[in-house]
């Protein structure tokens, strides 16, 4: 089951330093290798996300809300992915590599899409 960013993931995210790195390191090393895949992706991709200058604080991405993820060898692929910025969320492609032991994503590259109504936003498991 994908959830895009995991709570850990997402304090990761807003904290910096060697003590969270640590932390960080320690989670991801106890999941799946294929949701390290994502979660490393996930990471990537909000930290990659965020210098977009059309997306002013993007905080939280979804790989998949209308569509899986897909992961083969070292990269994970979402075709239906989300990004949220400022409490509006868009629809996102993306691809990303990542490291032999999946424990960092080495390039994300995107698309990004138009707004999502909130309308559909409970139908594809978003929030404000």
């Amino acid at each position: 089951m994908r959830f895009g960013l995991l709570p850990p993931v997402a304090a990761f995210c807003c904290l910096c330093g060697a003590a969270q790195a640590g932390t960080m390191e320690d989670a991801l090393k106890k999941l799946d290798p294929e949701e390290r895949a994502h979660q490393a992706c996930a990471i990537k991709g909000v930290d990659t996300l965020r210098r977009d200058k059309r997306l002013p604080g993007a905080d939280r991405l979804k790989t998949g809300i209308t569509g899986a993820a897909v992961f083969d060898g070292s990269v994970v692929t979402a075709k239906g992915g989300a990004v949220r910025a400022k409490g509006r969320w868009y629809s996102l492609k993306f691809t990303c590599s990542v490291t032999a032991d999946r424990m960092k994503a080495v390039s994300f590259t995107y698309e990004l899409g138009q707004e999502i109504p909130e309308a559909k936003w409970d139908s594809y498991g978003l929030w404000r």
